[in-house]
C-alpha cells in the first residue's frame, strides 16, 4: 500500500488530525497488530478530538478574554 497519496488524500479532505495520526502509526512497529477498526477507530478519535481543540481555540480568541482561562477557577 502507498502511503503518501492516503495522507496526501487525507490532507486534501481536511482530515489534518487523521492525516498526523497516520504519520504516527507508520512510525510505530507494533501498530499492525492492531485490527483494521481499532486503528480507525484511532485516527477518526485523533481527528474528532483536533477539531473540538481547533473550536475550543477559536472560540477563546473571539471571547477576548483579559485574562487567560482556567477551567480550574469557574464556580
Amino acid at each position: 500500500m502507498l502511503h503518501h497519496p492516503t495522507h496526501h488524500q487525507l490532507q486534501q479532505l481536511r482530515l489534518f488530525g487523521m492525516a498526523r495520526a497516520f504519520v504516527e502509526q507508520q512510525a510505530m512497529p507494533d501498530i499492525t497488530h492492531l485490527a483494521f477498526e481499532e486503528r480507525l477507530g484511532l485516527l477518526v478519535e485523533r481527528e474528532v478530538s483536533e477539531r473540538d481543540s481547533r473550536l475550543t481555540s477559536s472560540r477563546l480568541r473571539r471571547a477576548k478574554l483579559k485574562q487567560a482561562p482556567v477551567a480550574e477557577d469557574v464556580d
